[in-house]
């Protein structure tokens, strides 16, 4: 069995995707709009064959997450591996230097993994991870 996709509900599709893209070599699919029900999607694909949908609807409440100071039960943060330390740190220094806060590291886990936590242009939380 293969997971398939992780969807996100989002505010700005374009704002979104853009990050993906610009970031980390996501590949998008042309825009999904139902006109009936207002939803709007993209699927952005990686290398790896993993794929994020991010998906827009207007009557789709914000999360009451604060994404900073506070975690919460279920979906907490997405992954991206890398295969080095030295390009675990590159990303590191692309995203703050971009704006974005590094929240943890980057460090060296309990369970081996080097890596660093942020966020995306709308709080989601990711990982970019280098098992040593």
């Amino acid at each position: 069995m293969q997971l398939h996709h992780t969807a996100i509900w989002v505010n700005d599709l374009e704002k979104v995707k853009e990050y993906y893209v610009n970031f980390f070599d996501a590949i998008s699919n042309q825009l999904y709009v139902n006109p009936t029900t207002g939803f709007c999607s993209y699927f952005l694909s990686f290398e790896s064959g993993g794929q994020i949908e991010i998906m827009h609807r207007a009557d789709i409440p914000d999360n009451m997450n604060d994404v900073i100071e506070k975690q919460h039960k279920g979906l907490i943060h997405l992954a991206f591996a890398v295969d080095s330390e030295e390009k675990v740190d590159k990303k590191a220094k692309q995203l703050k230097e971009a704006g974005f806060p590094i929240l943890k590291g980057p460090r060296v886990t309990g369970d081996g993994y080097y890596e660093f936590e942020s966020i995306d242009v709308e709080g989601n939380r990711l990982e970019v991870i280098f098992k040593k």
